[in-house]
């Protein structure tokens, strides 16, 4: 029976970060320390609950089988008790563990410098790994949900920490519980992320058919997500097996450069029944020489610039969708849904065919590292007969709960919005079935205020509302004044 809650597993996970405070271990760096000491503890864990039940059962002489191998001078404790060099320790015991389970492990604990001592001594590896020590996270101890939940709000605190573009790894979960609500996976069906991140948008997809009383088993080798950054693909393949799921596929790469699943069949990509993602806003630099002889025919619509790749991960995930009823949910900034050029052109050819389904303008400041309004689009490859030639423009700014730094879509918001775009039905002051036609005549533009006002007064907040991001902002601007100022000094060009 589990003994341990899942505060208690917050409080000590995030203790462990304040282990490394004061640290020459940067905090942007952290989670690349602790979470794969909290995977390695983990698993080593459920190793020993399984040999002592097969002992116990079967005696000394039995065939020893485990979900995951840990190999000889390998465990959690051969590491713990070595007295000097534990980072090498360490770092061979995680290699040799990746060895033993090709198949689901291989660099899944990412590339962590342990054996630089200047980074991490001796004394700081040990009192970490005393630290986790206290803590049996063996199944009878914690189970699969509770340990993955743990994992994720360590990642969320992370993104709280260091506010460093953590949007692009992290999103918001009450945002992907709102998108994959309106996707609605069912049983069985195909889910790809191209923009994994740390996993979330795909366990979305496992907790909605678990909600809907399925069985997320249905999904084992139908979880596909890939991710460019090394580290952020381990976090990833980390969650997803800390929270039961065991056979999937998460790769590592530039999705739009080189994407990994394709469809030797039909040489073109492979395709899914759901697709979803929150990709990097606006990416510069995005591979658009690539995409001017692209092998796989993803500039269909039109080839974006190099500033801005938005458009580029909307293509090449039309292009993933699977053709009877493949649908998909993006992320993108508000900027996407009126910008000219191109990007106008690729948005008319996408309304032309008739693949956008709902609009949903967010409120601005949900997302870590941008205080940008995001948008979300749905498309579906093939309508119900009832919304074909619409589109549903969904206002959901006012739809939030207002933080001191950050705004907060909550559970009930994230409800709503999608109750909304389930019903696909007009609501005064928030949403309206628009006809292609009329997209038409506002020159295919899919800003929301062009079909959605909302009641006069209300982008008015209330006076102390108004005061308090008066006096927030106002402290913000000291402090941005106080580091350039410092910045100034220290290259000379201000006096003290």
């Amino acid at each position: 029976m589990a003994t341990t809650t899942l505060s208690t597993l917050e409080a000590h996970l995030w203790q462990a970060a304040n282990i490394l405070r004061g640290s020459p271990v940067d905090r942007t760096d952290w989670k690349s320390y602790i979470l794969p000491l909290l995977f390695f503890k983990r698993i080593c864990d459920v190793w020993d609950e399984e040999y002592d039940e097969a002992v116990k059962t079967y005696g000394q002489d039995f065939d020893d089988e485990h979900r995951f191998q840990v190999p000889e001078k390998c465990h959690w404790n051969d590491v713990r008790e070595r007295p000097s060099n534990v980072g090498t320790a360490l770092q061979n015991a995680m290699r040799g563990i990746e060895a033993a389970n090709q198949k689901h492990l291989y660099g899944v604990f990412g590339d962590a410098q342990w054996t630089n001592k200047d980074r991490l001594p001796d004394a700081l590896l040990k009192d970490l790994l005393e630290h986790f020590s206290a803590l049996n996270l063996g199944n009878h101890h914690v189970t699969g949900d509770i340990i993955g939940d743990g994992y994720e709000y360590l990642i969320k605190k992370f993104a709280d920490a260091t506010n460093n573009k953590a949007g692009e790894f992290y999103t918001p979960r009450s945002v992907v519980r709102l998108m994959v609500d309106i996707l609605a996976p069912r049983e069985g069906e195909t889910i790809y992320d191209p923009a994994c991140g740390t996993g979330g948008m795909l366990l979305g997809a496992v907790e909605h058919v678990r909600a809907q009383g399925g069985d997320p088993r249905t999904f084992y080798g139908k979880l596909y997500g890939q991710e460019k950054n090394l580290t952020t693909a381990s976090v990833a393949r980390m969650n997803l097996l800390l929270h039961g799921m065991e056979d999937f596929v998460i790769e590592r790469g530039d999705t739009l450069r080189n994407p990994v699943f394709t469809d030797p069949s039909t040489n073109g990509l492979a395709t899914f029944d759901c697709v979803i993602a929150n990709p990097p806003f606006s990416l510069e630099q995005w591979g658009r020489e690539i995409w001017e002889h692209d092998p796989w025919g993803r500039a269909f619509a039109g080839l974006p610039t190099d500033s801005n790749g938005d458009f580029a991960w909307v293509q090449h995930m039309v292009k993933s969708m699977a053709e009877k009823r493949g649908r998909m949910a993006v992320v993108l900034p508000q900027g996407a849904l009126f910008r000219g050029g191109v990007e106008g052109q690729i948005r008319k050819y996408l309304l032309q065919q008739d693949w956008i389904e709902t609009v949903i303008g967010l409120a601005p400041n949900l997302f870590y590292g941008t205080g940008l309004a995001a948008c979300i689009l749905i498309l579906k490859k093939k309508k119900i007969r009832e919304r074909q030639a619409k589109v549903l423009i969904v206002d959901a700014s006012a739809v939030f709960r207002k933080g001191r730094a950050q705004n907060y879509l909550d559970r009930e918001h994230a409800a709503q919005i999608a109750a909304w775009a389930n019903t696909f039905q007009d609501v005064p002051d928030r949403a309206r079935v628009v006809s292609l036609k009329q997209i038409e005549q506002e020159d295919w533009t899919l800003n929301i205020s062009r079909y959605v006002l909302p009641p006069i007064g209300q982008d008015i907040p209330p006076l102390d509302v108004a005061i308090e991001d008066f006096k927030s902002a106002w402290e913000r601007a000291q402090q941005a004044e106080a580091k350039l100022r410092t910045l100034l000094k220290q290259e000379g060009w201000l006096d003290d």
